[in-house]
């Protein structure tokens, strides 16, 4: 009975941890400004699955920590996207790119660099 109940726990353990299926997505974005930190971190993170956004300007980079089950690589960029910013050389949208603060369209977030071309 003592084996029984250990193997029992030992599988119920491994089901739980099975069960959570958090990833970490980093995304190549077009950011530069405090209010592209502000606007990503505050939006991306109502996005379904999504556990915790950061965004570093040292290296536009967008850090996504989401549950796997309930979300894709491929729908977090294009939520990045629909708010007007780039995301994996991919531009933003063009309607939410002129919603964007002044500083960031100024900066010319959510456009491709020149001498990069559009996938």
């Amino acid at each position: 009975m003592r084996v029984f109940l250990i193997l029992a726990a030992v599988c119920i353990s491994t089901f739980v941890v099975a069960q959570k299926r958090t990833e970490h997505l980093e995304i190549q974005s077009s950011t530069v400004c405090d209010m592209c930190v502000k606007t990503i971190e505050t939006n991306l993170i109502y996005e379904k699955g999504v556990k915790k956004v950061h965004v570093s300007l040292d290296s536009s980079l967008v850090h996504i920590d989401y549950d796997a089950r309930k979300n894709s690589p491929e729908g977090l960029r294009a939520a990045l996207i629909k708010l007007g910013y780039a995301a994996d050389g991919v531009p933003g949208e063009a309607k939410a790119f002129a919603k964007l603060p002044a500083c960031c369209q100024k900066e010319g977030c959510g456009k491709l660099p020149e001498n990069q071309p559009h996938p």
